[in-house]
């Protein structure tokens, strides 16, 4: 209540996350396997009174995987298997007389996988494979936005994009 300024809240759920940046000649396998009951992220938020912007978010993410090389050669393998129960994202929220602009995002994910490089010689495997329920929900109120109010609510089992570019050598 009462913020001058912009008001966050997040609320993040993972079973796997990979990472790899290298600029060196790379061989990379990936294997993410997750069977846990659930993976839960929820955030309930009761905001007023904000000066400038709010925003609200909440993800659940089964598998992830970004790679992000810049050598001559770079060879990915990447296995993903989602068997989660229930990937559930939610957001329940009130928001009231903000000044700017209000977005609030709820995402599920099973299996994302993201992979660039501007190896001439770069060879890309990925499989992914999603056996569970992904849900995403999103219950609010909204009162007396001054600036854009965006709600999205989103569940995707399987994502996947590979960029390759030339950097003209």
């Amino acid at each position: 209540m009462n913020v001058q300024d912009n008001a966050v809240a997040q609320s993040v759920a993972a079973a796997n996350v990979l990472d790899v940046t290298t600029m060196q000649d790379t061989k990379v396998t990936n294997n993410q396997f997750a069977t846990s009951v659930n993976i839960s992220s929820a955030l309930n938020a009761n905001v007023k009174n904000v000066g400038k912007n709010v925003s609200l978010v909440s993800q659940a993410v089964c598998n992830s995987a970004n790679i992000s090389t810049d050598p001559t050669t770079t060879d990915v393998y990447s296995n993903q298997e989602c068997e989660v129960k229930d990937p559930s994202s939610k957001i329940n929220a009130t928001v009231q007389n903000v000044g700017g602009d209000m977005t609030i995002a709820s995402s599920a994910l099973g299996n994302t996988f993201e992979e660039d490089t501007n190896a001439p010689n770069a060879p890309v495997q990925n499989f992914q494979l999603n056996k569970s329920s992904l849900n995403s929900t999103v219950n609010a109120s909204a009162v007396n936005i001054g600036g854009t109010a965006v709600v999205s609510s989103t569940a995707i089992g399987n994502d996947a994009q590979i960029v390759h570019y030339s950097t003209g050598n």
